[in-house]
Formats: structure tokens, C-alpha cells, sequence
């Protein structure tokens, strides 16, 4: 039996990322080509983002995807930030790298991310900013669970009703929402091709926004906010090892989180 030794396309994206972010800011609504991430949890457990201090309470979380060393590598990554952390920092990294749900569901993105060539990296990036990993969450405008597909992209994308259930029963299967989630970001990768901030517009805005604005980012405050901070995400997630994400080692138990992104409404 022969041995393929091609390597999926997104591997090669991957590599490119960091050429990337450097081309950003030639965009005439670019998202900042410094990123940042902020964060804080509440006293009721739930973890807050933002690509800005949005108020006092914010604590700055990561820097252009942070630093990782390298001579603190476990066995699926650890991980450590620039300067001076903080229990408070160290929680907010616990929340996005340890989340129960992103572990539950893990091998599901890696499976259909790799059935579709799309990077799993991006796809957990791209749940934790829609869904904060909560397969129960539905948006005001009826976006269902880990990847936030409305009904109608469901239909588009393999996800059809039968006698026993309807679309939006079945967007609540992590399988099937995972499945048609990657399948239209897969879609969008190669609708504007070479250009990652467009897809991740069109996911949160639509693929015809992005049309309408002449193939560039909405000037839409929560989608230029979306772009930004799921790139942030995708750097974060990039794997520190062959194996896995990165997993920071605390040695605290991971916790029951919530997740709320840049002030966006909560989603139950």
C-alpha cells in the first residue's frame, strides 16, 4: 500500500498566516494589523472578549497571538504570555484552552475538518467567538449552536429535514452543525481565495455583504470586531505540537465557563 505524503492545503495556509497579518493593514477597512485581545471574567464565572478595552474592567489577555516558549513544551503544549502574567490571565487561558466543551467536541472538528481541508485551528476560532463552545446557543437571529448556522446555510450545506426532525432540531447534533459550519467556511475560503478576513467577514455578515462592499470588510462595527478577534483566536489555537491544541497546565481543573465576545448580546 502506498503511502500519500501530500499534506492538506490548510497546512500551507497556516505557514502563510504570518505573511498574512502583515498585508492587513493595506485594507481600506482593515482590521488592525497589531492585534489585541482583552478579556475579564465576572463574579458570575462568565469569561468576556474584546479586540479593545471596551472598560476598566478589561485586562489585556494577548498581544499578536502572545509569546509561547518553546522550553516549556509539554506533551500537547504548554503555554506561557509575554511579561509578567497574572491569576487572572492565567484563568482567561485556562477558559480558551481547557474549555469541557472544545474538549468533547474536538475530535468531531478534527474529523470533518480534515474530511473538507479546512485547518481545525480555524474552526475552533471560529466556534469560540460564534457559540463560546455552548452546542445549546441561539442567536437572536436564529443562528443554532457550536458554529452558529442559521436554517437556511444548514439547507445549503447537507443539512436537510426528514420525518423526525427539522433543520433547526438537527443544527442542535454537534455533528451535523460542526459539519455544515466547516463546509461553508470551506465554501467561503474558496470564494475569496488567499483572502481568510474576507471569508470570516462573509461568515458573519454574509457572503453578499462582502460582495456589496467591493470584496472588502463591511464597515459593519461588529463584523470588523468578529474578523479581528477570531484571527486573534486562530493564532491562539494554532497547535504548539503534531498532536493537539495547546493546553495551558495549571493545574487547576477546568471550569464551567460561559463566553461572552465584545459585548455581543449572550446567547442562552
Amino acid at each position: 500500500m502506498q503511502t500519500s505524503t501530500r499534506q492538506p492545503r490548510w497546512k500551507g495556509q497556516a505557514r502563510r498566516l504570518a505573511s498574512a497579518f502583515a498585508v492587513l493593514a493595506s485594507f481600506c477597512i482593515a482590521v488592525p494589523a497589531h492585534a489585541e485581545l482583552w478579556g475579564y471574567i465576572d463574579k458570575d464565572g462568565v469569561a468576556h472578549f474584546a479586540d479593545a478595552r471596551l472598560d476598566s474592567r478589561y485586562k489585556l489577555f494577548m498581544k499578536d497571538g502572545g509569546q509561547f516558549d518553546s522550553a516549556n513544551l509539554g506533551h500537547r503544549g504548554a503555554v506561557s504570555l509575554e511579561g509578567k502574567s497574572s491569576p487572572e490571565r492565567e484563568r482567561l487561558f485556562r477558559v480558551m484552552l481547557n474549555h469541557p466543551n472544545l474538549r468533547r467536541v474536538d475530535p468531531i472538528i478534527e474529523r470533518v475538518a480534515a474530511a473538507h481541508d479546512v485547518d481545525p485551528a480555524l474552526v475552533r476560532a471560529v466556534m469560540a467567538v460564534e457559540s463560546g463552545f455552548n452546542a445549546g446557543a441561539v442567536s437572536p437571529k436564529g443562528a443554532i449552536g457550536l458554529m452558529q448556522v442559521i436554517p437556511d446555510t444548514g439547507a445549503r450545506f447537507g443539512v436537510a429535514a426528514d420525518r423526525e426532525r427539522s433543520i433547526e432540531q438537527k443544527l442542535a447534533d454537534p455533528k451535523l452543525n460542526i459539519s455544515a459550519g466547516v463546509r461553508y467556511l470551506r465554501f467561503l475560503t474558496q470564494l475569496f481565495p488567499g483572502n481568510l478576513e474576507l471569508a470570516l467577514a462573509a461568515y458573519n455578515a454574509g457572503e453578499g455583504a462582502v460582495q456589496r462592499y467591493n470584496n472588502q470588510i463591511p464597515p459593519y462595527p461588529e463584523t470588523r470586531q468578529y474578523v479581528s478577534t477570531v484571527l486573534e483566536f486562530y493564532r491562539l489555537y494554532q497547535p504548539a505540537a503534531s498532536d493537539g491544541p495547546r493546553v495551558l497546565r495549571t493545574g487547576v481543573a477546568a471550569e464551567r465557563v460561559k463566553m461572552v465576545i465584545g459585548g455581543r448580546r449572550p446567547m442562552p
